[in-house]
């Protein structure tokens, strides 16, 4: 596929896609030509965290690149908006035929690859980038499912932050996901304009899903890259085995000293160990 042609093809899919958003509740940008990739950002993200990553898996891989509704400029949905999500997803799978494509999510798209592959058996391999199958249960002791619901004390108090408070908790957020300054600035700006109610009520989505039993049903082959802060390699270890129990075989490597946004923090071990997992 030559240039002219790429791009074509990729502005058709952005406009289709973004025109019809509670079919197609996301865009993708499509890069690349060969075996297909479908590549997942993390909450609030866009595609763009990729950038480095597809710039390299594009030279012998179809990347289709999503960013997800409600975040950057895609308009957002209405709630349950990951159940949305997934269902989405899995429609542009079955209809461009891409039923043997790798997936490759970061954080909230990882927890979606893994629940995708719970129900499928036809993914060729996913890569798991500083996912868990519970977010949940990472944060809160004693978690249940049931007890994440929309109309919470807190989601009411982040729906009604104004602007400046929203920013600076934003900033907060972003400055221990990773170590690099300009990356900082980029990962809280991704934040304050996402649609608000998606940011607040997709996140309760995310923290109610549990599939550290349904890890079972996962025959795919299973990457997974790790931050280890900020909490050491040792807690790591013991929070991803605890975590993944459940999942027959996986295999794991460590960023030590890198944080959540690895492909920020350790650019190069971390596309090396990615073409690493796609050529195993």
């Amino acid at each position: 596929m030559n240039t002219i042609k790429l791009l074509v093809y990729s502005l058709f899919i952005i406009s289709s896609l973004s025109t019809t958003a509670q079919d197609y509740p996301f865009k993708v940008v499509v890069i690349g030509k060969g075996e297909p990739i479908l590549l997942f950002p993390g909450f609030a993200c866009t595609g763009d965290v990729w950038d480095a990553t597809v710039a390299e898996l594009a030279k012998d891989y179809e990347c289709h690149v999503f960013t997800f509704a409600g975040f950057g400029d895609v308009p957002a949905i209405e709630k349950p908006w990951l159940p949305k999500i997934k269902k989405g997803v899995v429609k542009y799978i079955s209809e461009n035929k891409l039923e043997n494509a790798i997936l490759i999510g970061h954080s909230l798209g990882g927890a979606l690859a893994l629940w995708m592959a719970t129900e499928s058996e036809f993914y060729n391999k996913l890569i798991i980038v500083d996912a868990l199958p519970s977010t949940g249960a990472l944060m809160m002791p004693n978690f249940k499912s049931d007890y994440m619901v929309y109309d919470s004390p807190y989601n009411k108090q982040v729906l009604a932050m104004n602007a400046n408070d929203f920013e600076a908790m934003a900033t907060q957020m972003a400055n221990g996901m990773t170590k690099e300054k300009v990356y900082q600035e980029k990962i809280k700006d991704w934040m304050t304009i996402a649609d608000r109610e998606t940011y607040v009520y997709g996140y309760t989505d995310l923290l109610k899903l549990d599939l550290r039993e349904d890890l079972a049903e996962i025959n795919t082959p299973v990457t997974i890259l790790a931050a280890t802060e900020p909490y050491g390699l040792e807690m790591a270890k013991s929070t991803y085995e605890l975590q993944y129990k459940a999942l027959n075989e996986y295999s794991i490597e460590f960023a030590n000293g890198a944080s959540h946004f690895i492909m920020y923090d350790q650019p190069q071990w971390f596309i090396e160990n990615v073409k690493t997992a796609l050529n195993d």
